[in-house]
């Protein structure tokens, strides 16, 4: 079983790596369409949303502090669906179904996520992961 947490683990942090690398390669982009968006300070919010993405998926594959970073995982996720998904605002039908289906997506994945954080934070057997969990007894 504990390979498959690990290929499992392996499998769940590539989305979370290339949505890294796309805010580091295509932060001017990502900054236009967070500005569109109405975030303040919106080329912040791209690098530093790219450096949470880039440390909670490293922390849940190595597994150093896992939960800490399925925790991490979760906090860009919500807001991200939230502010940037906005799909009741799109008058296009291309455009909301698009925008439905990233906010669904950044949900589901909040919810695994949550789910990730439970399992290191409270399972004994964490399965091929570096440390130990940070939050114990919660």
């Amino acid at each position: 079983m504990d390979v498959l947490v690990l290929i499992g683990r392996v499998l769940f942090v590539v989305l979370f790596f290339s949505s890294a690398v796309g805010h580091f390669t295509q932060t001017d982009a990502m900054t236009e369409y967070a500005r569109i968006r109405g975030l303040p300070q919106p080329r912040v919010a791209v690098l530093a949303g790219g450096v949470v993405l880039a440390l909670g998926g490293l922390s849940v594959l190595l597994g150093v502090w896992a939960d800490l970073g399925a925790l991490l995982l979760v906090i860009m996720l919500v807001p991200t669906a939230v502010l940037m998904h906005q799909f009741w605002k799109e008058i296009e039908p291309e455009a909301k179904q698009g925008e439905m289906i990233h906010f669904n997506k950044d949900l589901a994945l909040a919810g695994a996520s949550l789910m990730l954080f439970a399992f290191f934070a409270h399972v004994d057997e964490l399965g091929l992961t570096i440390t130990g969990p940070l939050f114990t007894g919660l």
